[in-house]
C-alpha cells in the first residue's frame, strides 16, 4: 500500500484538525504540541486518497508518537531518521516497531479518562496552589518518585512550566508531601504529574491532589485524562477511586536502532 507522506503545515491543518477531533484523548499530545509547542514539533501525515491513515509526532527530536494503521506506521517509521528516542505508540504496532528498533526499557502505558458526572472527588481542604518558591522542592520530589521518567527534571523547568501549568500540592510541616499538575486546555486536559513523598504515602494526599486537579479540569472541559504505567497498581487505585477508567493502552519505552 502506497502512502503520501507529508509534513503538517497550514495547507493541511484543517484536515489534521478534523481528524484529531474525532478522538481527542487518543490524539491529546498531537493537539497540545501543535497548538502550543509548534516550534519544537514536527508532525508527519500518512495520506491515502487525501485521507489520513496515520501520523507521527516528533518532539524536540527525542520523543516520537505514532498513531494509525499498521501499514501507515510502517511507512512513517521508514521516514524516521532518529537513532535514539522515547517512543509512544499503539500496542497494535508493537511487532512492526520491534522489527526495526530495540527497546532498552519497555512498558505498557495506560490512558485513563474521567467524564463529567462520573467523578468521585474527596475533600481538598488541604490543597494549596504552589508558587515558584517551591519549584526546587517539586523537581526533587519528582526525581525521587520516578527517576526513570523524571531523572532530568530541574528547578528551572518547573519554574518555566508555572507560567502555563496549574501546580497543586499538600504541605505538611512546611514540607511538600504530595504534588500534581495539569495544563488546562480545550477540548480535554491531561493531569501531567502526580507524585507523593515516600514518607507521606497512604494518607490520602495523592487522592486529594488528583481530586483538586479534576475539579479544575471539569470546570472547563467535560473530560479529564491521565496516563499511568499499567503495572503501577497503587497509582491506578488512586485514579480509579476518583473516577478514572481505562481507555487505551500504548507501548512506551526508550528505543535505539
Amino acid at each position: 500500500m502506497t502512502f503520501k507522506l507529508v509534513k503538517l503545515d497550514q495547507s493541511n491543518e484543517q484536515t489534521f484538525n478534523t481528524y484529531v477531533s474525532r478522538e481527542p484523548p487518543h490524539f491529546f499530545f498531537y493537539i497540545l504540541d501543535w497548538k502550543f509547542n509548534r516550534d519544537d514539533t514536527e508532525i508527519w501525515l500518512a495520506l491515502r486518497n487525501k485521507e489520513i491513515n496515520g501520523m507521527m509526532l516528533i518532539y524536540k527530536r527525542n520523543i516520537v508518537q505514532l498513531r494509525g494503521t499498521n501499514s501507515a506506521i510502517e511507512a512513517l517509521l521508514n521516514k524516521l531518521d532518529l537513532e535514539k528516542f522515547e517512543i509512544n505508540t499503539e500496542m497494535a504496532h508493537s511487532e512492526i516497531f520491534h522489527e526495526k528498533y530495540r527497546l532498552s526499557r519497555e512498558h505498557e502505558l495506560l490512558l485513563m479518562i474521567l467524564k463529567r458526572g462520573e467523578e468521585n472527588l474527596v475533600s481538598t481542604e488541604s490543597i494549596v496552589r504552589l508558587s515558584p518558591e517551591r519549584a526546587g522542592e517539586i523537581a526533587e520530589l519528582m526525581r525521587c518518585t520516578n527517576p526513570e521518567i523524571w531523572a532530568n527534571m530541574t528547578t528551572n523547568r518547573i519554574e518555566a512550566s508555572m507560567n502555563r501549568n496549574l501546580w497543586l500540592g499538600v504541605i505538611v510541616d512546611n514540607r511538600l508531601a504530595s504534588v500534581g499538575s495539569t495544563f488546562l486546555m480545550d477540548p480535554v486536559s491531561n493531569i501531567n504529574t502526580v507524585a507523593t513523598h515516600e514518607g507521606y504515602r497512604n494518607r490520602g494526599y495523592a487522592t486529594q491532589v488528583v481530586s483538586a486537579l479534576v475539579r479544575e479540569i471539569l470546570r472547563r472541559n467535560s473530560t479529564a485524562l491521565i496516563h499511568v504505567l499499567k503495572d503501577n497498581l497503587p497509582a491506578r487505585r488512586v485514579y480509579e477511586k476518583v473516577g478514572f477508567k481505562p481507555y487505551r493502552s500504548y507501548l512506551y519505552g526508550f528505543a535505539e536502532l
